[in-house]
């Protein structure tokens, strides 16, 4: 993905509206979770494409 998706000056905007991550359970504790600001990444990336 290109790392111009996600601007800091955008996302010095976004992240004070995200909620805290939870904390990891010990046991089961399944995947790790993606930064956040990779998954925005994500979603812009598929917004500006329109890749299904």
């Amino acid at each position: 993905m290109r790392v111009d998706l996600v601007p800091d000056d955008l996302w010095e905007r976004v992240a004070p509206l995200l909620p805290p991550a939870p904390e990891r359970r010990r046991r089961y504790s399944g995947r790790l979770r993606v930064p956040d600001r990779t998954a925005l990444a994500g979603v812009l990336y598929v917004l500006r494409t329109g890749v299904a």
